[in-house]
């Protein structure tokens, strides 16, 4: 492979990711994987999806690095869940992500694995109080790494991957183990290793959900609610418009066109393909190509009787609502108790306790102990942190 430098890490560092980085394409060279993921008792992962570019979030690369080499993995010309799966699943492995989340869900939902140890560097530096928890800043700051940004927004559906797309790729998980260490030293020096346990180990609970419930498509629109009943028809005409030419053409939403043009679209009276050319960020290509169907849905939207058209979507009657005064007295009081717990830690606010947990508190009014500990979502090191002072300052 050659070192043209034009993406990955900055001048000076590339050329030993070049040296470590092994794209992996081919069936026979599986084996090879296999041997080296079998046996070191911490592998990073780290997953590139191509939701930016394509109507699918499909995976689009994988790359895994033990302490000495990096294999970047090819899920389009390759079935991985085999060579993965062992070494990803096995208790005694500790698996080192960077923001995992997501990443979580699409091994789960692509290739049906489910990683059971985790340390993740993001959450602990979240945890240590760091100002900057992206990797970039993280490898900078604690390794002397600096990242390139040239492929953030690379389409790694894209075939064949450059030199320097591959050395980007490579860099999220050749310093993973690195960084693990430091930041499991700033954990330990400040007494939090605990509360990262139990982050990682909720994070190995982590599934892919498909949405079983037709969701309307305008809420997810800005804006969308302030149209009248005609107009919201005719958004849901121009998003399903939208979403059958993204699937066709595999291209993400917002590169198809974006959701202001369709709004006004929506809002006004385009009778032909010329106004759809005039409606600011509506493609030209696109109207000329496609913009006689739109209209044509249009026009049919225009005949739907104004008494059989949804309106806009609220929210269930059955929700928690607005506070009544006394939840909302009993709230504030809360903030406060996490806000002073929060500034004493030195941590953010919402990485002690966020807004979520403390109104649910002081909707459920807790008299014990045991009773903050079961509202959803609250950590044991939480409980453990502020409890008692939570509990002190409602009752």
């Amino acid at each position: 492979m050659g070192q043209e430098n034009d993406g990955g890490l900055e001048p000076g560092a590339q050329a030993d990711i070049f040296r470590a980085v092994n794209l992996i394409d081919s069936p026979s060279q599986l084996p090879a994987v296999a041997a080296a993921l079998d046996g070191p008792g911490r592998i990073a992962i780290d997953l590139e999806a191509a939701g930016f570019h394509r109507y699918s979030d499909q995976v689009c690369l994988i790359q895994v690095s033990t302490e000495a080499e990096t294999f970047v993995l090819d899920p389009l010309a390759l079935d991985l869940s085999g060579v993965l799966r062992g070494a990803l699943e096995d208790p005694k492995v500790e698996v080192l992500m960077h923001g995992g989340d997501y990443d979580l869900r699409l091994l789960d939902r692509d290739l049906g694995i489910r990683p059971v140890r985790l340390f993740d560097t993001q959450v602990a530096a979240a945890l240590t109080g760091e100002p900057a928890i992206g990797l970039s800043a993280l490898l900078e700051k604690y390794v002397g790494v600096k990242l390139a940004k040239k492929y953030q927004r690379a389409d790694w559906a894209a075939r064949p991957l450059t030199e320097g797309m591959l050395a980007y790729a490579a860099a999220d998980t050749a310093h993973l183990h690195t960084l693990a260490d430091l930041m499991a030293e700033k954990l330990e020096e400040a007494g939090r290793m605990a509360w990262a346990q139990e982050e990682f180990e909720r994070m190995t609970r982590i599934r892919w959900v498909a949405e079983t419930e037709e969701t309307d498509p305008v809420t997810r629109v800005k804006g969308a609610r302030d149209l009248e009943s005609r107009g919201l028809e005719r958004l849901r005409v121009c998003l399903a418009w939208r979403d059958e030419i993204g699937r066709a053409r595999d291209k993400a939403l917002f590169r198809v066109v974006g959701d202001g043009p369709l709004l006004e679209v929506a809002a006004g009276s385009p009778r032909s393909v010329s106004d759809l050319m005039n409606v600011k960020g509506f493609p030209g290509g696109l109207a000329r190509s496609d913009g006689e169907a739109l209209l044509a849905r249009l026009n049919e939207a225009d005949q739907v009787p104004i008494g059989e058209i949804a309106p806009y979507p609220r929210p269930p009657r059955n929700g928690p609502g607005r506070a009544t005064p006394e939840e909302e007295e009993r709230i504030q009081r809360l903030k406060a108790v996490r806000n002073a717990r929060a500034e004493a830690l030195d941590l953010p606010r919402g990485t002690v306790l966020p807004n979520s947990i403390l109104e649910a508190l002081g909707r459920a009014h807790p008299r014990t102990i045991e009773e903050v500990a079961a509202i959803d979502g609250i950590r044991r090191w939480q409980v453990e942190t502020l409890g008692q002072a939570l509990l002190d300052s409602l009752n």
